[in-house]
């Protein structure tokens, strides 16, 4: 999986479930690093996720994973495929221990759901690769559980816990929940690791107190004793007498420094010769397995894009900086709103990402093109994602929830987050009206099936008592005469900025999108970004 733009390969973004793509679409030991945060909702109540299939609450997890989490007659049969497959004993050992321990609840759901992902992902993992599974404290404990039977115990590298935010109000009986996991594996003891560094901390750097004024910056004085005993190194320099061990440098190294002024002669002759240590060339701090110096997401970040699992990126570019290097290929499974992917854009690292829905694959091509410039989509293609009325038919079939998010998408629109009480509307489009931030709206209609007037009139209908600006009306079929007529007698939309006026009610067809075709609106504002553009983080010329 090469991203070489010029030749065959290219990053692969994929819409469809990770299982699937993994088996059919990832080869063997073809993957360097891999981060996957999988969906879990940690914002429930713990005892929520363990209650049993007949407790009044339904666990809230991403949508797209509803019929997943819940334990029922599909759990059922990936539970017998995991057991009766090709899987090790350790795995059906370790499964089969966690559903006598918890019932056949969510949880187990969960996990019966990771297992097979998991195998898969030692499987495409190179020898020398590493993975990091991101979690909290909920469910890490099984999970690890599961990685120990997958990838061995002894390739259990670190926990790394990531302090996420501060103590709020929830700690009233128990401490304040504030960290997440990662659980760091390899896929052997042949791991290739790149040790970061932290910044010195400000009482380090005080230590640094004298300066020659030659731009070199701070410094401190340093021995150059040997700390063990060194008999070739046991010279007089300059008249100075040796230290007792010797010195910890050669006498090639000795005139090297003098040369440079990094040594500190002493005024008394019989005193000891020393170095000097400057503080930008001081190493930083080795990373520990503790992160406080992360920062969540907040609401005010420049990087946020309203995804509400959403990472940091130096979160992820830490990870990928530590366990792969430019041109190895990371692969997210569980790829949401593609901090991983930008951060493997940033690094000049190969990529893959998959997501069960449009709207992730959607967010992460429009999060590239906002943050690098157009040219970015060069570098990559979407796979399971329409090109054809054929395969807009296809996707309806499979999920007509999918299919309408990929249709606001289309027209760069944010989709429903629900399909219940919508009205009709099945996403909004937004504009700017204003100096000062202000906005309308053009709501989105999408039908994958029959049509009539009657739908472009209940268009109309909620555009009016919504007091939105304009409609658009996105059909699979070519309208009908009568379904025109009702869009015309919706009249005009006039733009205040300009008075430019445009059809208040729109019809465009499947097949008019996929040929570039666009309802004519208002510039539009991007439904999902306030993160910066960051041109020049990736050098262009380098993808061609």
């Amino acid at each position: 999986m090469m991203a070489r733009v010029s030749g065959e390969w290219r990053n692969k973004l994929y819409y469809g479930d990770n299982l699937d793509v993994l088996r059919e679409h990832i080869s063997d030991e073809s993957v360097d690093l891999i981060y996957l945060d999988p969906p879990f909702n940690s914002n429930r109540s713990y005892n929520v996720l363990f209650k049993e299939k007949s407790g009044e609450d339904s666990p809230a997890q991403i949508q797209a994973f509803d019929d997943t989490w819940t334990w029922s007659h599909e759990t059922e049969v990936l539970y017998i495929d995991v057991m009766t497959g090709p899987a090790s004993n350790e795995v059906k050992n370790a499964l089969e221990a966690m559903r006598k321990l918890l019932g056949e609840n969510d949880m187990l759901a969960y996990l019966v759901m990771m297992t097979p992902r998991l195998i898969e992902l030692h499987r495409v993992l190179k020898r020398t690769g590493a993975l990091y599974l991101h979690c909290d404290p909920t469910a890490s404990h099984y999970l690890k559980m599961t990685l120990d039977a997958i990838f061995g115990p002894k390739n259990f590298r670190n926990e790394i816990v990531w302090k996420r935010t501060a103590v709020k109000g929830d700690a009233k009986v128990r401490y304040g929940r504030v960290h997440d996991l990662l659980l760091f594996y390899s896929k052997s003891t042949d791991l290739a690791f790149t040790a970061q560094t932290t910044l010195h901390s400000d009482e380090y750097k005080a230590r640094f107190k004298l300066d020659d004024k030659d731009g070199r910056g701070p410094y401190q004085d340093g021995p150059l004793d040997s700390p063990n005993p060194r008999p070739n190194l046991m010279y007089n320099y300059k008249g100075y007498p040796h230290p007792p061990n010797g010195w910890r440098v050669s006498p090639g190294e000795m005139e090297r420094h003098d040369m440079e002024g990094r040594l500190i002669f002493p005024k008394n002759p019989g005193g000891r010769i020393r170095r000097k240590l400057y503080l930008a060339e001081q190493p930083g701090v080795p990373m520990g397995d503790v992160w406080t110096d992360i920062p969540p997401i907040n609401s005010q970040a420049t990087e946020r894009l309203g995804y509400p699992t959403q990472k940091p990126l130096p979160l992820l570019e830490r990870v990928i900086a530590s366990s792969s290097r430019p041109g190895d290929t990371v692969l997210d499974p569980f790829c949401g709103c593609g901090t991983a992917i930008d951060a493997a854009q940033k690094l000049k690292r190969n990529w893959i990402g998959i997501d069960i829905t449009t709207l992730a694959v959607d967010l992460i091509d429009a999060r590239l093109r906002h943050t690098y410039g157009e040219w970015v989509t060069a570098s990559y293609e979407t796979r399971g994602i329409p090109k054809d009325l054929s395969g807009a038919r296809a996707l309806f079939a499979r999920s007509p929830f999918e299919f309408e998010r990929w249709c606001v998408g289309m027209v760069d629109g944010q989709p429903n987050t629900r399909q219940v009480g919508d009205k009709g509307i099945d996403g909004v489009i937004r504009i700017p009206v204003g100096g000062r931030g202000q906005q309308d709206k053009i709501l989105v209609s999408v039908k994958g099936g029959t049509t009539n007037p009657s739908h472009v009139r209940d268009l109309v209908g909620v555009v009016t008592s919504e007091r939105a600006a304009m409609g658009v009306f996105i059909t699979m079929n070519k309208p009908t005469a009568g379904m025109r007529s009702a869009a015309d007698r919706a009249g005009l939309y006039t733009w205040p900025v300009n008075g430019q006026t445009y059809p208040r009610i729109q019809i465009i067809t499947i097949g008019e999108l996929l040929d570039g075709k666009r309802p004519k609106t208002p510039p539009t504002l991007n439904p999902y970004f306030r993160a910066e553009r960051r041109y020049g983080d990736v050098d262009q010329a380098e993808l061609f």
